[in-house]
């Protein structure tokens, strides 16, 4: 205020005290209650949980490391009771994050056809990835080729 009162030719200073003192409380309120509004978030929790008996679950993923500008992928195989049957992983070389989570789910399905493993749940956290695999996003020309490969394997499980 008093900056305002100096530079200020048309500032009159506030004669109330406690008027000055409730405005500043008020914008405060507001303010805290403009940042908590955008903080605001839903919050989902990520678990692995076992698949069914005589069941195998994959769990795969992938990953794109700017700073080397390099992308790997892998994933676990693990029976109903917990118990780990196998896992991989490999280096691709300069793809992006979700081209990595593509490689993963390919590479994973690939080695469990090569395993035999006929009863197969595959799980990734990529919702995207998920959701090209089972059809709900639908593409302006053909699909990725590594997405038709997954859907084939799927079609052999």
């Amino acid at each position: 205020m008093r900056n305002q009162t100096i530079s200020e030719d048309d500032f009159q200073r506030q004669t109330d005290p406690t008027y000055m003192i409730i405005k500043m409380v008020e914008d405060i309120d507001k303010c805290i209650h403009h940042i908590l509004n955008i903080r605001q978030c839903d919050t989902i929790f990520i678990g692995w949980r076992s698949p069914r008996e005589g069941w195998i679950k994959l769990n795969c993923d992938g990953a794109y490391k700017d700073s080397f500008d390099l992308a790997g992928c892998g994933g676990l195989f693990r029976k109903s009771d917990d118990r780990l049957i196998k896992g991989y992983s490999r280096k691709i070389g300069t793809y992006d994050a979700f081209s990595a989570e593509m490689w993963g789910m390919y590479l994973g399905m690939q080695l469990a056809l090569r395993q035999c493993f006929h009863h197969l749940q595959v799980e990734n956290d990529s919702k995207s990835l998920v959701d090209m695999i089972t059809g709900k996003v639908k593409f302006n020309g053909n699909p990725p080729t590594l997405v038709c490969c997954i859907q084939e394997f799927l079609k052999l499980n």
